[in-house]
């Protein structure tokens, strides 16, 4: 039978090293071919927008979709036979996610000497952020913006506790990656809060926020410095990386340019030539992390008979 598993039972099954490796594992296959994801579809109604995206790895017979609202999000694990093994609450699964899949892109390309972070935005999604770095590289600075004073104090603080690395907030966004060798944008912003005259040589960043065609965290000079660009599906970034859209219009970019995370992580291209590099890792967000996680999360709560068991 399949089961409902809540939001505190996925916070209890999911741990950020082990969402970092099913990340890698699902990018490494969608790489060579071997997983498919479809790219976010939406429905709008009268101020309500309902969110739909899914994926299928055939190799471990498993299809999952996630479907959610403002206030709602639900993920759905099939398997072989089409038959439904799980429904998760999926707010904290997506956020660990997220995480992990800019966990994979820093291990890939930053520099290996990378130490210190620089984060602009402290909301939901931008612990998580700071954590999968942190498992990845040997950060021992962390700099945090946000327009919100009282936000970005919470924010250091509590960071400075679960990490047991001081993180410092910044006074203004340049402040927070002046001197960053990772950088990562995670907000909902229209327009650009990361500049291109900021940035250093070696430089690597994971824009974590511009998950539609309305939003821009990098200004034009931002995007045309990074030699490397690379996104986790090209045709989900195609219909939704305000980033990159308004440089292709330019014709600053072109879409074949683009490499994809998954290709990256099989070694069919590399995530960086040189020290000297920047890197941008452009994330959306993708259906098949959804699976790679949910994928433990099942597992993990079969064997441990958590959830409740559902009449079908």
């Amino acid at each position: 039978m399949a089961v409902f598993v809540t939001e505190n039972q996925v916070a209890s099954l999911l741990d950020m090293p082990t969402a970092i490796e099913a990340v890698e594992n699902v990018m490494r296959l969608h790489g060579e071919g071997l997983a498919f994801n479809h790219p976010r579809q939406r429905v709008k109604r009268e101020g309500v927008i309902l969110h739909w995206m899914a994926a299928t790895v055939p190799e471990w017979g498993l299809t999952g979709f996630k479907v959610y609202t403002p206030v709602s999000v639900l993920f759905f694990l099939y398997g072989i036979g089409g038959e439904l093994l799980m429904v998760a609450e999926a707010a904290r699964l997506g956020q660990i996610r997220t995480g992990a899949a800019s966990g994979v892109a820093t291990k890939f390309m930053a520099r290996t000497n990378s130490q210190t972070v620089g984060i602009i935005g402290t909301g939901f999604q931008a612990e998580t952020q700071i954590l999968a770095i942190c498992q990845v590289r040997k950060i021992e600075r962390i700099f945090a913006y946000s327009r919100n004073p009282e936000r970005r104090e919470k924010f250091a603080q509590k960071m400075t506790e679960l990490l047991g690395i001081t993180v410092k907030p910044t006074a203004s966004a340049e402040e927070a990656v002046q001197n960053a060798d990772i950088i990562v944008t995670i907000t909902t912003s229209h327009n650009p809060v990361l500049l291109g005259s900021w940035l250093r040589p070696g430089t690597h960043i994971n824009a974590a926020g511009s998950n539609s065609l309305v939003r821009r965290e990098l200004d034009s000079e931002a995007v045309r410095k990074c030699q490397r660009i690379v996104v986790d599906d090209r045709n989900q970034a195609k219909i939704e990386c305000g980033d990159l859209l308004s440089a292709v219009e330019r014709g600053d970019l072109a879409w074949d340019r683009l490499a994809e995370l998954g290709e990256v992580v099989c070694g069919k291209v590399k995530g960086r030539e040189s020290e000297d590099e920047i890197t941008l890792f452009e994330s959306q967000g993708i259906a098949l992390w959804d699976l790679a996680v949910g994928r433990v999360v099942y597992e993990r709560a079969k064997a441990k008979g958590i959830g409740m068991e559902l009449p079908f």
